[in-house]
């Protein structure tokens, strides 16, 4: 697990924005989604191209500059058959325990909620959720980014910092330190379990 402290500098930061270091006081369950990113072979597993020891699927015809000019070519063919639908690298890790109810969403980009990359944002909007709770890998790619794009579509955020995973320290407290700063709350594991209400013990909507 990452060790994330925050600064007092930064608190002071957050504190003058928003006049508190959390926004949520408690968190309607009936109303927020577990948003687990990337939890496949490819990102987690060892041994595999981008595994991130301490724990997006791409299309070429949509992405394609991305990975033209910003992957070598055998980079870019590497994560594309990695992450091809029928490969090894695309199942889920083994480990999870998936429950039948969960809702599967395939993503092409690295955020999912960027227009054209998944369907989550009408999933989600369908089911009444308003707010997420962002974990998986990497912290500073697929959570950060889908993060900025659900704050931009008008949900609440929380990124949970012990349950979510890069590849050192540094890029993970940069990531949540600029999503706390702008676009939600970071709060652990605990801490929101604690702020979760139902129906029956919701104060307020």
């Amino acid at each position: 697990m990452h060790r994330y402290v925050i600064s007092d500098a930064f608190k002071e930061r957050v504190l003058r924005r928003q006049g508190k270091l959390i926004s949520h006081d408690e968190i309607d369950a009936a109303r927020a989604a577990l948003v687990v990113m990337d939890m496949q072979n490819h990102f987690v597993a060892e041994g595999f191209p981008a595994e991130v020891p301490l724990t997006a699927t791409g299309a070429l015809e949509r992405w394609a500059n991305h990975h033209k000019y910003m992957l070598t070519p055998e980079r870019a063919a590497q994560r594309l058959a990695s992450l091809d639908e029928g490969a090894e690298g695309f199942k889920l890790y083994p480990a999870l325990e998936p429950l039948p109810h969960d809702l599967w969403v395939k993503k092409i980009k690295y955020s999912a909620f960027i227009s054209g990359s998944s369907d989550i944002d009408a999933q989600l909007k369908s089911r009444g959720i308003d707010r997420v709770l962002i974990t998986g890998t990497a912290t500073n790619v697929c959570c950060e980014s889908s993060a900025r794009d659900a704050m931009m579509l008008d949900y609440r955020v929380i990124m949970l910092s012990d349950a979510n995973a890069t590849w050192t320290d540094e890029e993970h407290a940069a990531a949540l330190n600029n999503c706390m700063l702008f676009f939600g709350d970071v709060m652990t594991t605990d801490d929101a379990i604690r702020s979760l209400v139902s129906a029956k013990g919701r104060k307020s909507a």
